[in-house]
């Protein structure tokens, strides 16, 4: 399985996982999220190799914020659905598992 990089072309991690790959000569799929939305099967494997579906939120995210759910009860999962922008990002995804907002020393680990 070629190794997918999940996030928004805004994100700075996004682009840093990615010029990482690129340097390192490994190929990569970029997805982004807008264009490409995770479909829920997808979202529950994801889910279930981070720690469950309230680990995919970004509590500092512009959505979280704007839509106020720090203060109210919530389906993480019906809400990751809707609103993509509230997925921690970038998601890094192949053979060897799933990592959120990974670090230089995870990338190693799960990229080579």
């Amino acid at each position: 399985m070629i190794p997918q990089i999940i996030g928004t072309k805004k994100s700075a991690a996004f682009r840093r996982c990615l010029r990482f790959c690129k340097e390192r000569g490994i190929t990569v799929q970029e997805r982004d999220l807008y264009a490409q939305p995770l479909q829920p099967g997808e979202l529950d494997t994801i889910a279930a190799g981070c720690g469950g579906m309230e680990a995919l939120i970004d509590t500092d995210s512009k959505s979280y914020r704007q839509r106020g759910f720090a203060w109210m009860d919530y389906d993480p999962r019906e809400e990751l659905l809707e609103d993509p922008g509230l997925l921690r990002q970038p998601l890094v995804r192949c053979d060897r598992g799933v990592c959120l907002d990974p670090g230089e020393a995870e990338l190693k680990k799960l990229l080579l």
